[in-house]
């Protein structure tokens, strides 16, 4: 009789702390400023996508995403703005990149710069936001040397 006091106390102690901390859903929203991502992408894609940058170039979101100017609601970072040049960088990359896969590794003919992903930002970043690319591409270094003497 006790084991099954026991048991009914802790399903009824899981499930309302299941009940307390349920996941609320996020209502869906159009992400602001997105000029190379599709508009209705997900939150979820997004943030997958993000957090590769911040793997592939070994930085925080910071690097790219300045700090707001409104503090009204303490320091949080402001995705919209366009003042580092590092997320303008990003988007240059990200153009690069679907290109070169667009061109060469779209078996399917897609247009979605989220759908294109063989070349990505760790295919030469590898964890560092400005790569040594004479580490990379040894012989390119060299030819590049003997054109400038």
């Amino acid at each position: 009789m006790k084991k099954h006091i026991l048991t009914s106390t802790l399903i009824i102690a899981i499930l309302s702390l299941s009940a307390t901390f349920s996941v609320k859903p996020v209502p869906n929203h159009e992400f602001q400023n997105l000029k190379v991502l599709p508009k209705d992408i997900s939150g979820e894609q997004l943030g997958f996508i993000m957090d590769s940058f911040k793997s592939s170039l070994g930085v925080k979101c910071s690097y790219c995403h300045p700090l707001s100017a409104d503090s009204s609601q303490g320091r949080h970072l402001d995705f919209v703005s366009d003042a580092k040049p590092q997320k303008l960088r990003a988007r240059e990359m990200m153009l690069m990149t679907a290109e070169i896969n667009k061109t060469f590794f779209n078996p399917n003919h897609s247009d979605r710069t989220d759908t294109l992903n063989t070349v990505m930002c760790y295919t030469c970043h590898r964890g560092i936001s400005k790569p040594d690319h004479s580490a990379l591409f040894p012989e390119l270094d060299s030819l590049m040397n003997m054109q400038r003497h």
